[in-house]
């Protein structure tokens, strides 16, 4: 089985879907990597690094693309709108293709491949069960998202995070509120911690209360109940503008404790619900920090400006847009280690099983044999049955 990494072409996309080290686990599998010379240079991978780790290293994308049976790649489909149409004119049928590929958000490509006959696989879908853990990219790079957007939030505010004791006087440490205690939440939160702030989170599941306080945050409490905040895999659901409308309000007194706001909530496949209104950031201090995780989908601040700082009322709104591209080798450590898990669970001695009773192969599965499988996408697209 042969496997071809293909170098990025995203706007602003550093990462590689596969580094040097991650060829052992494909070649214990059976299988042999072949890399587009130059894919990994700009997360840091030099093209010899992946040659002594046993990769076969091709002068172009179109022999990558022609030779592989399995293709993986970081952006595919609709995660690379501009860069999959020149991809897709050099699939071929019955290949496989392996990325993140925001089929939820932007479904179309999806019935492309499909006709074109590639059997394609989204890693944004991987179900959140136990054994799935190691495949899981969207934990793996929101907990790099969340470490950066303290840092951001850090250089933004004219505050430093800790307390310092000096001849001059004494510095009060920074407050931070990270809304949403996922993974990108808690990473938030260790971090502004250990940065020396006094941290705050809000939640929408109680369960969460726990981890938060672990991790020495105060879990803030609001008199709402949310029932059904999770899908059956595991992933966020809207809840509806009334009960974003209630949260905000009451979220109004909160916001003006702190120095620095950080939100993390996002539903897939979905607008990122708004938590932040104008009024209340005019509430807010000037000099305060907002850091929107979910700026890719609009935000959850209504002054979001994906890729943008906005500062109103002296309070600045930041949307930043794909962190994880900011730190490409860790990033694409981790996510080798996730698209290398999958594509492994995949192979049996060597050969492509798709087997349908394993639900991580079945949630994730979008196209097979010439026709969209996944219910959702089936559903988004108008396709019948």
């Amino acid at each position: 089985m042969r496997i071809g990494v293909t170098q990025e072409t995203f706007p602003g996309e550093t990462r590689v879907a596969l580094v040097p080290a991650a060829i052992a686990a494909l070649k214990k599998a059976k299988a042999e990597v072949l890399l587009q010379a130059g894919a990994g240079k700009a997360a840091g991978f030099s093209d010899l690094e992946y040659a002594e780790a046993g990769a076969t290293v091709l002068p172009t994308r179109e022999e990558v693309i022609a030779s592989a049976d399995i293709v993986l790649q970081v952006r595919a489909l609709g995660a690379n709108p501009d860069g999959w149409k020149q991809d897709l004119s050099l699939a071929r049928e019955g290949q496989v293709w392996i990325a993140m590929m925001d089929p939820l958000w932007v479904p179309e490509p999806v019935a492309e491949a499909a006709q074109k006959g590639i059997t394609a696989f989204a890693l944004e879908l991987v179900p959140r069960i136990t054994r799935a853990q190691p495949m899981d990219v969207l934990s793996s790079q929101s907990n790099l998202a969340g470490y950066k957007a303290v840092l951001l939030a850090a250089n933004s505010l004219s505050k430093i995070f800790p307390m310092m004791m000096t001849a001059a006087g004494t510095i009060t440490p920074a407050r931070v509120f990270v809304i949403g205690a996922g993974v990108a939440g808690l990473q938030a939160i260790a971090t502004a911690r250990r940065l020396g702030a006094v941290v705050s989170a809000y939640d929408v599941r109680p369960a969460v209360r726990e981890q938060v306080e672990s991790l020495g945050a105060r879990f803030v409490e609001l008199p709402l109940e949310a029932q059904d905040t999770q899908d059956a895999g595991g992933y966020a659901k809207a809840l509806g503008e009334d009960f974003y409308r209630r949260q905000a309000e009451l979220m109004k007194d909160v916001l003006p404790e702190n120095d620095v706001v950080i939100t993390t909530a996002a539903v897939p496949g979905q607008r990122a619900p708004v938590l932040i209104t104008r009024e209340m950031v005019e509430g807010m201090r000037p000099g305060s920090v907002i850091v929107d995780l979910a700026a890719e989908r609009g935000g959850n601040c209504e002054l979001t400006q994906p890729g943008q700082t906005v500062v109103h009322q002296g309070v600045a709104v930041i949307g930043p847009l794909n962190l994880p591209a900011t730190m490409p080798y860790h990033a694409s450590q981790l996510y080798a280690k996730n698209i290398s898990s999958f594509t492994a669970n995949l192979l049996k001695d060597g050969a492509l099983i798709l087997d349908m009773e394993d639900q991580i192969i079945r949630d994730t599965l979008l196209t097979r044999d010439g026709q969209v499988v996944h219910p959702r996408l089936r559903e988004k697209l108008g396709l019948s049955g």
